[in-house]
This record gives C-alpha cells, sequence and structure tokens, in this order.
C-alpha cells in the first residue's frame, strides 16, 4: 500500500527529536509539508536538515514553549504565515513525568497538564475550524499505554493522559461529521531521545546498545520498538487510506500493554 500525504500540511510538536522528528520525517518523504514546533532554534535547525535528506517537501520550524498559550498561538500563527493551512494536528509534546502521589506538588501537576492536555486543546481548538470548512482533517493525541493501565507512582503523567485519551474520544465525535478525524498513538517501550536521557540519567555501566537490548528482552516481541515503526502507523492514520479510523486508541507497544 503506497501511503501519501501529497499536498497536505502537517504540525508536528515536539517534533526536533525522537517519535516527532520520526513522524515529520516520515510524513515530508509521504508528501506533506510540515511545520515541526520546539523549544530550541538550533536543535530545529539540524531536525530540519535531517528531513531534508529524505524529503523534497518544504519544512518549516518554530521556536516556541508549546506548554503555555503564547507558545501555541505563536506555533500554529508561524504553520498558516507559512503555507497557508494546516491539514494535521500531532499533539507529540511530553516528557515523562512520575513521582509518589504525596510529593506532586501543584506547580507539578499544573506543569504536567499545562504540556501534555492544554497544549493539545489548545492547538486543536486553533485548528479545528479550517479543518472542518474544508472538510478534511486529522489529529493525533501521542500519549502512552500507561493511560490505559496507570500503576502506582506514576501520576502526574498517566493522569494527564488518561484526560488526553478522553479528549481524543469528545473530539473524534465532534470532528466526524465534518470528517475530522481523531485518534490516539500509545507509546509503550519505543526508542526515542527519553531512552538516551534515562540511560545517561541511571548512570549504566552498560553501553546505550546493551541498556536498550536489555530492557527490550522483557518485552513479548524480545525487543523494544523503533521510531520508525511509530512514525509509520501515524503516517497511516493522517492518510486517505486510514479514512475510516476514528476515536481509537491504538496500543504501540509490541503487545506489552495487559489491555487492548
Amino acid at each position: 500500500m503506497d501511503v501519501r500525504l501529497d499536498g497536505r500540511t502537517a504540525l508536528i510538536t515536539g517534533g526536533s527529536k525522537g517519535l516527532g522528528l520520526a513522524m515529520a520525517t516520515e510524513f515530508a518523504r509521504s508528501g506533506a509539508d510540515v511545520v515541526i514546533v520546539a523549544r530550541r532554534p538550533d536543535v530545529l535547525a539540524e531536525a530540519k536538515a535531517l528531513i531534508g535528506k529524505t524529503a523534497k517537501t518544504r519544512v518549516a520550524t518554530v521556536a516556541a514553549d508549546v506548554a503555555t498559550a503564547a507558545g501555541i498561538k505563536t506555533a500554529y500563527e508561524a504553520a498558516m504565515a507559512a503555507f497557508g493551512k494546516v491539514d494535521i494536528v500531532v499533539n507529540n509534546a511530553g516528557k515523562a513525568e512520575t513521582h509518589k502521589f504525596e510529593e506532586i506538588t501543584d506547580e507539578i501537576w499544573q506543569s504536567d497538564l499545562n504540556l501534555k492536555l492544554f497544549a493539545a486543546i489548545r492547538m486543536t481548538r486553533l485548528a479545528l475550524p479550517q479543518m472542518k470548512t474544508r472538510k478534511w482533517g486529522r489529529v493525533i493525541n501521542v500519549l502512552n499505554t500507561g493511560a490505559k493501565t496507570p500503576g502506582a507512582g506514576s501520576a502526574p503523567t498517566t493522569v494527564s493522559r488518561a484526560a488526553g485519551l478522553a479528549l481524543t474520544k469528545v473530539l473524534a465525535g465532534e470532528g466526524a461529521p465534518h470528517n475530522v478525524l481523531v485518534n490516539a498513538l500509545l507509546v509503550g517501550q519505543i526508542e526515542s531521545d527519553q531512552w538516551v536521557r534515562r540511560h545517561k540519567a541511571q548512570g549504566a555501566n552498560v553501553g546505550y546498545d546493551e541498556f536498550i537490548k536489555g530492557m527490550g528482552s522483557k518485552l513479548p516481541l524480545g525487543r523494544i520498538g523503533t521510531a520508525q515503526e511509530f512514525a509509520n502507523i501515524a503516517c497511516l492514520l493522517v492518510s486517505d487510506a486510514g479514512g475510516y479510523i476514528n476515536g481509537t486508541a491504538i496500543n504501540v507497544d509490541g503487545g506489552a500493554s495487559p489491555v487492548v
């Protein structure tokens, strides 16, 4: 199946590294113009160069903090100035934040909700009207499998992500009559920049490749996933080929989650 995104414009938050960069690269390779949003201009420039190695479509970068309303507005307006429309929104910004419940301050709760929930609310709210006008739109909320199976010590991330599940279903129902499809992709153990940081933070006495191999050996498939594998399913969902998939929350975890 040849999945194409020709003529589409995609905006991806957290688009300079890891899963965001993989999705941006795959979308561009499939014919879409891409806007990647992150906080650091230097990292965005590196990402743009990498995307350009495999695609001839246009790539715009926006340095903005999507945890703020002002940052979301900046990102959206820059995308509109660059390409005149936004057909696809991927709400991907976020990082793992986990503590024991009694140790989580109001500030930590609010920071996590701003980055993971309110960023998705604000960006989708801006893009939705034009999608409805054109009778075509796609939104992906990148969550994690803990949204379905929260465990002890997993807040605030799993709480924010569970709210993202509810948001996905609400938007899917409201967007469907206008051919605006909204789905969630739930990340399992997939190699990304977060794993690099985790390896470094743990001060592991093994090399990174061995560290990753050890983590993957505990999973049903015997390995962790790749960012490219995640990008592949995302590309399908935002294409015409995924035109009857709406309101779903797909585990991209190699079968690790105990629930479907």
